[in-house]
């Protein structure tokens, strides 16, 4: 791996790529001068936009390609049909030692099927999971998986735990993260055979975590547990589920402030404080989603994001390269053990 810090870019992922990604790289280099940038992309679309930033572009190497994965396209279509794209590259890039991290905000299911393909697990880890932060009364809790898979067995939620615990450790610097598994109930008999199943590992085995037990959906917003696991349906639907209520919150609020002469008159007075409201539940200081479980740093930007958004999503990767997350995310599985032999292992194979 490069000794310099250096991140590669999917330029041309994203609803407004690359204008968003440029603009992006620039607000992200104001915030970390030691990184450098390889932009991955359209040499035509790219440059006039890098030459708005001449330090940007003094920090910044361009890889051309006019090949780009639409974001309707299917992953294994993009697996097959993509080596030249710009996110395939940029993928390229990180396997080679070129780079330290990639970001992008193009199409999720390619990002994970080419992720996987291109950089392969880590010994321990059977797939990968999307990794995501999520905002609570106490600060800021980790969730996954996001959406990378649908359907999970035990020891997928196994791994899942151990995986959010040392990114909660290494990144967010935690010294004991706490785990809770998404159940519709916090008694030990409630829920599908694979979260009990979980739930019976994680509570015997010798790996020194903090589970908590089952914990609901309310729980989460609430800041309960450091470390929310769930498979990734349930995790993407509680996901979009708080993004919709987040907005459907603040139409009710502009409405109310602009009902009549005395509720904008309130807004008025009221004008700092929600501001400062708007700024704790902002979406875009929590871009970017990781791909945990890979011998690679990645990161998923939301693809409808903007230019701060996107620097927010490159600030994740630097810090996960910084603090050097995929050789302690390596070392923890090594020194424990593979996850799947802290249960039998006829009960792993079913």
């Amino acid at each position: 791996m490069t000794s310099q810090l250096v991140i590669a870019l999917d330029a041309m992922g994203g609803d407004r790529a690359p204008q968003i990604v440029v603009r992006g790289a620039e607000i992200a280099r104001e915030r970390y001068p030691d990184a450098r940038f390889l932009m991955f992309g359209d040499e035509a679309k790219i440059a006039p936009l890098l030459a708005r930033y001449p330090e940007l572009q003094s920090v910044s190497t361009m890889r051309h390609t006019e090949g780009v994965i639409r974001s309707e396209e299917k992953p294994s279509a993009a697996l097959r049909g993509g080596r030249d794209s710009s996110m395939r590259l940029a993928i390229n890039s990180v396997s080679d030692g070129e780079a330290n991290a990639v970001i992008s905000a193009g199409n999720t299911g390619a990002l994970m099927a080419i992720s996987k393909f291109v950089l392969k697990t880590l010994p321990g880890i059977d797939r990968p999971a999307i990794c995501g932060f999520f905002p609570t009364a106490r600060g800021v809790t980790v969730m996954l998986d996001l959406g990378a898979n649908v359907r999970c067995n035990a020891n997928n939620l196994t791994q899942f735990a151990v995986m959010g615990e040392v990114f909660a450790r290494t990144v967010l610097g935690l010294e004991r993260p706490t785990i809770g598994l998404v159940n519709v109930g916090v008694e030990d008999m409630k829920g599908v055979e694979e979260v009990r199943e979980a739930a019976a590992i994680l509570r015997t085995t010798d790996l020194p975590i903090e589970f908590k037990g089952f914990i609901e959906g309310t729980d989460i917003a609430a800041g309960t547990v450091d470390v929310v696991v769930t498979d990734g349906f349930t995790g993407n639907v509680a996901l979009k589920t708080a993004e919709g209520i987040v907005r459907l919150y603040a139409g009710f609020l502009r409405e109310a402030f602009r009902a009549n002469f005395f509720s904008k008159l309130g807004y008025f007075f009221a004008r700092r404080s929600l501001e400062k409201l708007r700024e704790k539940i902002d979406p875009r200081e929590y871009n970017g989603a990781m791909l945990l479980g890979l011998k690679g740093i990645v990161v998923k930007s939301h693809g409808g994001t903007d230019a701060i958004g996107f620097a927010n999503a490159i600030g994740v990767g630097i810090d996960m390269a910084q603090h050097g997350f995929i050789e302690k995310m390596t070392h923890d599985f090594a020194s424990l053990g593979a996850v799947e032999n802290s249960r039998p292992r006829e009960a792993a194979s079913s």
